[in-house]
C-alpha cells in the first residue's frame, strides 16, 4: 500500500484542510515522506456525524457478524506485511522484532475479543419473569442487558503504535462492544497510523459495515482533541498517554452540557517493594531483572518500574551494586520522538535537584548521535526526604528509577502508605514474607491496579483477567481495565426493559435465546430458553 498522508472519513480518503506535517525518525532526526495533511474542524465534525448516524445500526448487529468485522481487521493488518513493520521501525526507532511482536499483539487481541463477544458474556443480560400473583405487590416482568454507548474518541499512544493506536486495544474494545470509533492517530507514526486505517477500511467494506463506523483524524493534538472530545456526537473516549494530556481531555468532556466519560490511562511510576529476605537470597538475580524492566524499550512504558522502595542495609546495598554494574552496560536508547527526549531530560534533571537525591547508577551516555538518544540510570533518596516531597513522586517516561532507602519496616510502610495511585506495584519477597508483611500488601492493593509478584511490571498480557488501570493519577476510574476482555465495559452500560412485548426485545433478552448466551435468568445462570 502506499501512504497518502490523508485522512479516512467514513470510507472516504481525503486531504485534510489545515496545515501539514511530516513524520520523523528519532533514530536520525530526519523527515519521512509523505508529508501528512491535518483535518479541520469541519472534518472532525463530519467523521463523527458519520459515526453518529451508525451508531445504532453498528450496535444492533449481532455480535457474531462484529466478530467477523474483528477477525477481518486482524486480517487486514497481517495482509500488510513487511511494509507495515518497517514504517512503525522507522518512526519510532523500534527494531522489527519488536515491530512483529507488537503486530501479534495487536492483531491477537482483536481475535480475542472477537472470540469472546460471540460468547455474549459481556452482555450480562439477566431476566426476572413476571411474578403476578406475588404478594402483596405482584412483580413486572424485568430484562437487562449492556448496549453501547455510541461514537468512541480513540487516541493513539506515542510509545505503542499498534497495540494501543489505530487499531488498538481501546479500539478493539469499543468496535467489540459495538460502537463506532473515531481516532486521532499519533503524530509520532502518520504513516503507521495511515497503514493500519487502510486494513481497517477494507474491512469494513469487505464486511459490510457501515462506513461510518471508522474514521482516522489526523492534526495537532490539543486542537483535534478538543474538537473531537467537545463533538456533541462522542459519547466516550479512550485515551492511554501522560496526565497532562488525560487530564485536559477529561476536564473537557466534563465541562460539556453533556458531560462523557474519558477512560484515560495515564502516568504511573510502578513501585517495586524489595523485602529483606528476597534481597539476601537473590539481590543480584533481582538487580538483573530490574534492569531488564528498566531499559526495555528504552524505559517508554506505562509499566516501567520507576521506583524502588527498601529497608536500607548490606542487602540493599547489594542491589544497588549489581545494578550499576548492569546499567554500566546498557548503551544509550532511542526515545520515540524530541518531545520525549526533552521531556525525559527535564524530568531526571528536576529529580537530581531534589533535596537528598544522588545518582548512584548510568548507562552510557549518548554520543554524537542525530538521533533522539537518551542514557539510563538510578537515583537514591532517603524516605525521610521521600516522604517530604511530592515531586518525587512524578513520573519520569524513561529508563530512570529513583531507590527509596528506609529505616525500618514501620518507615518501608508509611512511605507506600504515601504513594498515589498506580497501575501496579510489585514485591520482591519469600512466600512467608508475603505472609508476615500482610499491613505492607494490603496497603499496596489499595493503591494500584495489579500487584505483580517476584516478577517485572513491563508486560501486559492481553487476557480476560488483565487489569490495566489503578487508582487515580494512575487512570481516571480505577474501576476500569483498558486491556483485556473487561475493557469492553468501558463502552456499555445497562438498560433495563420492563413489560416489553418479548417479540421486540433485543435478541439477547427474548425467550427463545437466539444467540444461544448464558443469561441470569431468575437467579440462575443458563443459556436454555424460557
Amino acid at each position: 500500500m502506499t501512504i497518502t498522508g490523508k485522512q479516512l472519513i467514513a470510507g472516504n480518503w481525503t486531504d485534510g484542510r489545515a496545515d501539514s506535517f511530516y513524520g520523523v525518525n528519532p533514530a536520525t532526526g530526519e523527515n519521512l515522506e509523505p508529508a501528512i495533511t491535518a483535518a479541520d474542524e469541519f472534518q472532525v465534525i463530519e467523521a463523527v456525524n458519520a459515526a453518529s448516524a451508525c451508531a445504532t445500526e453498528f450496535a444492533n448487529l449481532a455480535p457474531a457478524k462484529r466478530a467477523k468485522f474483528l477477525n477481518a481487521c486482524a486480517d487486514e493488518i497481517m495482509a500488510l506485511g513487511d511494509e507495515l513493520l518497517e514504517r512503525v521501525s522507522a518512526e519510532t526507532g523500534y527494531p522489527l522484532a519488536r515491530a512483529q511482536g507488537e503486530r501479534g499483539r495487536t492483531c491477537g487481541q482483536l481475535r480475542l475479543f472477537a472470540d469472546w463477544i460471540v460468547q455474549g458474556e459481556y452482555l450480562d443480560a439477566r431476566i426476572d419473569t413476571a411474578m403476578p400473583d406475588r404478594e402483596p405487590l405482584p412483580r413486572p416482568d424485568l430484562r437487562s442487558f449492556n448496549q453501547a454507548l455510541g461514537p468512541v474518541a480513540v487516541f493513539g499512544a506515542s510509545n505503542f503504535p499498534l497495540a494501543f493506536s489505530v487499531a488498538g486495544g481501546d479500539t478493539a474494545a469499543a468496535f467489540a462492544a459495538g460502537c463506532p470509533v473515531i481516532v486521532k492517530g499519533h503524530n509520532s507514526h502518520p504513516g503507521t497510523s495511515e497503514l493500519v486505517a487502510q486494513a481497517i477500511d477494507k474491512a469494513v467494506k469487505s464486511t459490510g459495515m457501515p462506513a461510518g463506523v471508522f474514521s482516522l483524524i489526523m492534526g495537532s493534538g490539543r486542537r483535534v482533541g478538543a474538537e473531537l472530545v467537545q463533538a456533541p456526537g462522542v459519547k466516550a473516549v479512550g485515551f492511554t498517554g501522560s496526565l497532562q494530556g488525560g487530564m485536559a481531555l477529561f476536564n473537557l468532556a466534563n465541562a460539556r452540557p453533556e458531560p462523557i466519560p474519558v477512560f484515560a490511562e495515564m502516568g504511573s511510576i510502578n513501585p517495586v517493594v524489595l523485602l529483606p529476605e528476597a534481597l539476601k537470597q537473590k539481590a543480584e538475580t533481582i538487580a538483573e531483572g530490574f534492569v531488564g524492566s528498566l531499559t526495555l524499550g528504552t524505559g517508554q512504558f506505562c509499566v516501567n518500574p520507576g521506583l524502588v522502595l527498601a529497608v536500607e542495609g548490606e542487602e540493599l546495598d547489594r542491589f544497588i551494586s549489581a545494578t550499576s554494574d548492569a546499567l554500566a552496560k546498557v548503551g544509550c536508547g532511542v526515545m520515540l520522538n524530541e518531545n520525549t527526549l526533552k521531556g525525559y531530560q527535564s524530568g531526571v534533571a528536576r529529580l537530581r535537584d531534589q533535596e537528598g537525591v544522588e545518582q548512584v547508577a548510568a548507562g552510557e551516555a549518548a554520543g554524537s548521535e542525530k538521533g533522539f538518544t537518551c542514557q539510563a540510570g538510578l537515583l537514591t533518596v532517603d524516605a525521610k526526604n521521600f516522604l517530604a516531597n511530592k515531586e518525587l513522586q512524578e513520573e519520569v517516561f524513561g529508563p530512570m528509577s529513583l531507590v527509596v532507602k528506609c529505616r525500618d519496616h514501620a518507615e518501608l510502610l508509611q512511605a507506600v502508605s504515601a504513594l498515589q495511585g498506580q497501575l501496579t506495584g510489585t514485591l520482591q519477597c519469600t512466600e512467608s514474607e508475603l505472609a508476615n508483611y500482610d499491613d505492607l500488601v494490603e496497603v499496596l492493593r489499595q493503591k494500584v491496579g495489579r500487584v505483580v509478584c517476584n516478577n517485572f511490571p513491563t508486560g501486559v498480557e492481553v487476557c480476560h483477567s488483565m487489569m490495566h488501570g489503578g487508582p487515580f493519577p494512575a487512570a481516571t476510574d480505577a474501576r476500569f481495565t483498558s486491556v483485556g476482555t473487561m475493557s469492553i465495559a468501558r463502552f456499555v452500560r445497562p438498560i433495563c426493559f420492563q413489560n416489553y412485548p418479548e417479540a421486540l426485545l433485543p435478541d439477547a433478552l427474548k425467550n427463545s435465546n437466539p444467540l444461544n448466551i448464558a443469561r441470569l435468568v431468575n437467579g440462575e445462570k443458563t443459556s436454555d430458553a424460557i
